[in-house]
């Protein structure tokens, strides 16, 4: 019997997708999110639009963290760096938009090296207690640095335009977003299956091996840096086009928190994985206003003004949870179900 899980052949190891059913599949979801926009009202779009924004950064950091083996907390200071850089591209150098969103990348890269170069024999806790600090000192820069981020006033932004054609509307936009993240998704698929993505592999599984079969331990934690760093801005970019104002305040430490509960969530170290984790945590405050207005008035009223530290515990709990229960995430339950039914009825 076919399991459908092992690779016989070099080509069906290093293909993009080495299954036609993955094609139709995904071919599938990528028409039903396109006709999205004639189900939803402005707030489903919103919270779609979200999930493709914020899941191009998870896709980063899922880069770092999930299949390099790095544990960062700076992914809040990489996203501020991005979305400041696409406001003063636009706004005050009148850079096209559309050219400023890879250049708001390139600058959280370079940004990178910061943290990337003094970090590189660090691993671990210290690692991520290095990145935290980063966050921490990105933000008071914005802050101490008036006249160019205009400090803690903020800054509006321009919006996407492409030709002259204004993506301003939120369905213009939601489109906007789901092309750039159907991109990142194929170029981080196109990466994992490079000697790059599986040095990032080895290097995460065992740095000695590693080093001992000639891989450069040092430039490929570096380019894991940068990579990820590119990726965030990139969406940090977007949320700045998205919002139409930044503010430093907008950007804060639980923003790391909840993109690392995103890659554990979806799964480390898989696409498909961060996708689903960014979906699974920014839905959890709309099942928590279901669940409150299903208890009634009294309940609602009650946990108004906790709201947040409600969302907290729920972060906590579903860490908790998955960590305990299934380790690999949503993308392993996805995978046990699919063999379940592929096997189905000699599945155990």
């Amino acid at each position: 019997m076919q399991s459908r899980t092992y690779q016989t052949t070099y080509a069906g190891l290093v293909a993009l997708a080495p299954r036609r059913s993955t094609w139709s599949w995904s071919l599938a979801g990528l028409v039903l999110l396109t006709l999205a926009p004639a189900w939803f009202g402005a707030h489903g779009l919103n919270i779609l639009t979200d999930i493709f924004v914020v899941s191009i950064g998870v896709l980063g950091l899922n880069l770092l963290s999930g299949v390099a083996g790095q544990i960062s907390l700076g992914h809040a200071g990489f996203l501020l760096i991005g979305a400041y850089a696409q406001a003063i591209l636009g706004t005050d150098y009148g850079v096209p938009s559309l050219l400023a969103i890879p250049l708001a990348g390139l600058v959280a890269a370079l940004a990178s090296l910061i943290v990337g170069v003094p970090s590189l024999r660090l691993k671990g806790l210290y690692l991520a207690i290095t990145t935290l600090a980063f966050t921490f000192i990105v933000r008071h820069v914005v802050l101490f640095a008036e006249g160019l981020t205009r400090g803690s006033a903020g800054m509006p932004v321009e919006p996407l335009s492409i030709a002259g054609f204004s993506f301003k509307g939120d369905e213009r936009f939601y489109y906007a977003a789901l092309a750039m993240l159907v991109l990142f998704v194929l170029i981080t698929l196109n990466i994992m299956r490079t000697r790059i993505g599986r040095a990032w592999l080895a290097l995460r599984d065992h740095d000695i091996a590693a080093r001992a079969m000639g891989i450069d331990l040092m430039r490929y934690k570096l380019l894991a840096f940068m990579v990820s760093a590119f990726y965030t801005g990139v969406a940090g970019a977007l949320v700045a086009l998205q919002t139409r104002f930044v503010n430093v305040d907008t950007f804060t430490v639980l923003i790391s928190i909840e993109a690392l509960a995103m890659v554990i969530v979806g799964g480390m170290g898989r696409t498909h994985g961060a996708i689903l984790g960014a979906a699974l945590i920014l839905f959890l405050p709309e099942l928590l206003n279901y669940g409150f207005a299903a208890a009634g008035d009294s309940v609602r009223t009650l946990m108004a003004d906790r709201i947040y530290e409600v969302k907290g515990l729920m972060y906590g709990v579903v860490i908790l949870l998955f960590l305990r229960l299934e380790p690999e995430g949503l993308a392993g339950i996805w995978r046990k179900s699919k063999r379940f039914w592929v096997q189905w009825p000699l599945s155990q």
